[in-house]
């Protein structure tokens, strides 16, 4: 689904990190661990090609992406679905045309009010917040409406930066739920976190894999976790 071989990539004079590879494969579940400025948001912007690597390559479903047109890589990411920490919203719209943005960027015609979007919402438990605007919403609400305007797309790959990070222990629960629902169905997920009790809650549901940047390197973490 993703590799990425051999990759470095700086910031300035800082190496952040040296020769990484990584395999992301169809079905698995995959925490990234590290301190804050560690790089694991840089990591995922990688995967998602927001950012190139200074060495080393990546491939997205099996498509080396160096050199690749545009239009070619927006393609690729449309299988991705990223949920940002800071969910970027855009504040005028509805929380229901928030959602349903990705697919008015890819030109498709499906309304706000399709039973698509509905039963979307009610699975992440906004289906009486569609017409509020971001603002109007709580901490958790907002993640689970950016990780429903990630899935819209139904995604084969979903990559989650803190997605628990502002927001209480039972909405950390409920957004683990989630995630975990859709490794059910045959996605691939990736949540950075340095939350260590959501991961043992996770290890309890699923076959996840804990990985952690520690000195520019990307290690399998041990089983104490």
């Amino acid at each position: 689904m993703i590799e990425l071989s051999g990759v470095s990539y700086s910031y300035g004079d800082r190496r952040l990190f040296s020769d990484v590879s990584l395999t992301l494969k169809a079905g698995s579940f995959h925490f990234l661990t590290g301190p804050s400025g560690t790089g694991k948001t840089t990591l995922l912007k990688l995967c998602y090609l927001e950012l190139s690597p200074e060495m080393g390559s990546v491939q997205l479903f099996g498509s080396d992406t160096e050199g690749t047109e545009r239009d070619a890589v927006a393609a690729l990411r449309q299988r991705i679905g990223i949920v940002h920490q800071d969910c970027r919203f855009i504040d005028h719209l509805t929380v229901a045309e928030n959602i349903a943005l990705p697919l008015r960027v890819a030109g498709q015609k499906q309304m706000t009010e399709d039973s698509n979007l509905r039963e979307l919402m009610a699975w992440v438990g906004l289906s009486h917040h569609g017409a509020a605007h971001p603002p109007q919403l709580s901490g958790g609400e907002r993640q689970r409406a950016a990780l429903a305007r990630a899935v819209i797309m139904a995604p084969d790959i979903i990559l989650a930066d803190e997605p628990t990070g502002n927001v209480d222990w039972e909405m950390s629960t409920r957004l683990l739920g989630l995630l975990v629902e859709l490794n059910r169905m045959g996605k691939t997920v990736v949540i950075a976190t340095h939350d260590l009790n959501l991961i043992r809650q996770a290890k309890a549901q699923v076959q996840a894999r804990v990985l952690r940047i520690r000195d520019g390197k990307l290690q399998l973490a041990g089983s104490d976790l």
